[in-house]
Formats: C-alpha cells, structure tokens, sequence
C-alpha cells in the first residue's frame, strides 16, 4: 500500500495532466503583446507572473526563481538553442537583466543593443526547485525596425472656436532611459513620462490654445526625436484641425448689377464660410428706413415690382451662430435712388453755400475798394471830379494855402472824360460816367495869381476853366 504522501503527489501530477488538457496553464504571466524597437537602442519589456492555485504548494517563494526567456516556440524540450537568456546563468546569447524582483512574481527584462533579428515572439519560464513552468498560453512580439514609430495626436474634446482646447502628443518609450524628445508646430509644455494600462512607457506632450476659424483645415505637427547612439532618429504625425464655427465672410450679390425694368427677374445669392456648413440663409429688404424679412434660401429670385426697389442683404446660420453680409443695391430705372437723390442734394447745396459766401465777399471787398477809389473832397463831396482832383494832387505838388484876407473865387471848366485812360478810373466810376460827355468840377481859387491845378499829367485830358474873377 502506497504512503499516503506518494498518493497526494500522484494525484497532484495527475491533476495537472488533466488541467493542462483542459487549457489550464501552470504560469500565469502578464506582459505587453507588442512592443516596437529601435535598432541599436534597448527595449524594456514589463513582466510579471502569478502560480495557479494547484500548483502554489510546489512554488516557494522563499527561493528566489530564474527568469527564462524562450524565443519563437514555447516547446524548448528539444531545441535548447531557443534559450535566449537565463538569469541563473552569466553568460546569455541576449546581452540583458531582469530588473524586476522575482521574489515579488516581477519579471521586467531589459534587452541591450537590439538588432533586427530580434525581431520575433517570446515566451516566459520560471525554473525553481521543485517547480518549473512556462505560460504557453502568452507571448510578447518584438519588432525592430530602423526608423521609429509615429507619435499620435489626440484632441479632448470638440475644436470650436473661442474655446481652449488641448492636443495631447503621444510617443512610445521602449526604452525608457532613453526616452523620446517631443515638439510642436504650436507653444508646448514639457514633456511628461507616463505608464500605459499594458505597463509600458510613452513620453506624452500637450498643448493648449484657443482656436480661430482661421485654424480650420490647418495641419499641426508633432515630431518625436529618438536618440540612439551617437545619432537621433525622427519620426512625426501631421494632424489638420477640424474646427467649429459660426459664418464667416458672408456676402451677398446682385445679378443684373446695373439698374432695371419693372417686370425684370433678378437673381440675389448668398454665401458663406461656415463649419458645420450654413444651413438656414435669411434674406432683408431695407426700404423707406425699414428693414423687412423677405425670403429664405441660399438664392432667391424676383420679378422685379416697383416695390421692389431698395438695399437687401442676407444672413446666414448654422449652429455656432450667424453672419450678416453686405448690402446690395437694386435699382429701377425711372425711379430716383433715395442715396444718389441725397448725394446730388447735398453736392448742390453745398455749391449753392460756397456761392453765396463768394458773392458775399466779392461784393464787401468791392464796396471796400469804391471807397479807398473815391475819397472824399475838403467839402465833402464825392462826385467823380473830386476823384481825379485828389488824384491830381497826390500826383502833382501840393497847393498853397489861401490866405485868410482874400474871397474864394469859383472856376468852371469842362472835362471831356471820353478821352481818360481807363486804368485811371475805377469799373464803378466809368458805370457812372458812360454816357456823359462833361461834368463840371468846383474849383477853388485862392486868387488872381492863384496856382491852377495841374491837369497836364492827364494824357488827352482837355480842360477849359472859366473864371468868374478878374482875368
């Protein structure tokens, strides 16, 4: 009879057949499914391992298991050449370290100077007295290529304009003591590292703006910079922003432009830059200072009425708002455009303004010359005579004073002033004199002997003097 300690074994043994039939694996390990690597870089593969519970009565975790990792096919029985690395031994085909603590059940491995004939699947074997086990079941792909992979761009949330928004970069670490560098086309913050869900790395970079519809369709970029060796290698993603807005640039136009007929069809349209797209255009008539709603639809087209005439514009909408266009104007033959009416009133008043004012002026400084022209004589008299006597004698010497004792005697002479040059007259005295063929001019003479005043400075000028005195 068997020792009821061989019996516990045996069905132990036999319980582990039976499991492993059904699919139960004797290691449960945890690892990525994929990592991607650099040429000559290093890759770090995250790794932990839980024993089943049929099995934790032969695993002592107070001796410290070694770590194996098996390279293209867990079944290694009969190709021990698939042993690419065993941290029990010193010397491994895979320059490398578990840099996890088995006691713990973590098993992260680095891997130095990756080449690209590591590029395959491996699978993860723990070895301790007296259990010995390799997870069938999982594997990690390791791809090596010479140029890394595209860092990605995320947006959280919608891109609408006026709105802060953040873009987040995003590139792989399987290196982490040689983690990316990241840059934008846009103002970034720094770089932070950070630990995804499968327990790899990834440096990660945000940005934060607040967006324009003048950002929309407009390509963004983030560039990761690996370093490896002596050199770095560049990989980047372009992103064309998609952002929401409210309509822009709305205009409207008119066809025909030029004025016309009662009876006429014209053809008013709208448009519009908007994201999403317009989707309601309003039109307005403004007539007579009131603005009045008059059609809907992106075009809209009238048989033109004598109503009709005025300024029309459109508004267009879509979600995010709306965008009011320019005025237009439709014009009727026949009939006087309210702007040009005023413009041309405004232009002839002003004319008739500026008119008035030179009129204005012109007649004071011509009443302001007559009389610096015609000057007043010692007896206060402003007959043409006395003008060109007083010119007469700032031209000539100035007469002597009569004496005191002797009468004033009164001489008439005629003057013919047909023959003066007009220079020496003023337009207003030959209005005056046109038509006179002699006037008389008093004289006065202080005697006998008195000085006639000198005449002959009047070239033509004829002058016959009567005296009443003596000869």
């Amino acid at each position: 009879m068997a020792c009821p300690e061989n019996m516990f074994f045996l069905i132990g043994l036999f319980m582990s057949g039976v499991l492993a039939c059904f699919g139960q694996s004797d290691l449960i390990a945890t690892m990525p499914d994929r990592l991607d690597v650099l040429t000559g870089s290093c890759v770090q593969i995250p790794c932990s391992f839980d024993v089943p519970d049929q099995h934790k009565y032969t695993f002592n975790s107070a001796i410290l298991p070694s770590g194996v990792w098996i390279k293209g096919n867990q079944y290694f029985g009969e190709r021990p050449d698939r042993v690419i690395f065993n941290s029990s031994e010193t010397v491994n085909r895979y320059q490398g370290t578990i840099t996890g603590n088995m006691s713990q059940k973590n098993c992260t491995t680095v891997f130095f100077n990756v080449t690209t004939n590591y590029s395959d699947i491996y699978f993860f074997r723990i070895e301790s007295q007296p259990f010995r086990a390799t997870d069938t079941e999982k594997s990690v792909k390791i791809v090596v290529s010479d140029f890394p992979s595209s860092p990605i761009i995320t947006v959280s949330g919608e891109v609408k304009e006026g709105t802060p928004v953040s873009l987040n970069c995003s590139a792989v670490a399987p290196c982490p003591e040689h983690p990316p560098e990241l840059t934008w086309t846009l103002p970034t913050t720094e770089n932070q590292m950070q630990e995804n869900p499968d327990q790899t790395k990834s440096v990660l970079s945000t940005v934060t703006f607040t967006p324009s519809y003048l950002h929309h369709e407009k390509n963004i970029t983030c560039t990761s910079v690996y370093p490896v060796g002596t050199s770095n290698k560049r990989a980047e993603h372009n992103m064309m922003l998609n952002v929401s807005f409210s309509p822009k640039d709305t205009s409207a136009s008119i066809s025909p432009a030029d004025p016309v007929l009662v009876g006429s069809c014209v053809n008013l349209t709208c448009s519009s830059t908007a994201n999403p797209p317009v989707t309601n255009f309003t039109w307005f008539q403004i007539s007579g200072g009131e603005t009045t709603q008059v059609a809907s639809g992106q075009s809209y087209t009238l048989n033109v009425t004598v109503g009709d005439g005025g300024l029309y514009f459109c508004e267009g909408r879509n979600s995010h708002g709306c965008g009011k266009s320019n005025k237009v104007q439709l014009a009727i033959k026949g009939q006087k455009e309210p702007m040009v009416f005023g413009v041309a009133a405004g232009t002839l008043g002003a004319i008739l303004l500026i008119s008035l004012i030179s009129l204005f002026v012109w007649r004071r400084n011509s009443r302001l010359h007559n009389g610096l022209e015609r000057t007043d004589s010692p007896q206060g008299q402003n007959s043409p005579v006395g003008t060109v006597c007083t010119n007469q004698a700032t031209a000539g010497e100035e007469p002597e004073e009569p004496a005191e004792d002797q009468p004033e005697e009164i001489q008439y002479g005629d003057i013919d002033f047909s023959k003066l040059q007009t220079k020496e007259i003023p337009a207003a005295a030959q209005d005056r004199v046109q038509g006179q063929e002699s006037e008389y001019a008093e004289v006065n003479v202080t005697g006998r002997g008195a000085q006639e005043p000198p005449l002959n400075n009047l070239d033509g000028l004829y002058a016959q003097v009567n005296k009443t005195g003596g000869c």
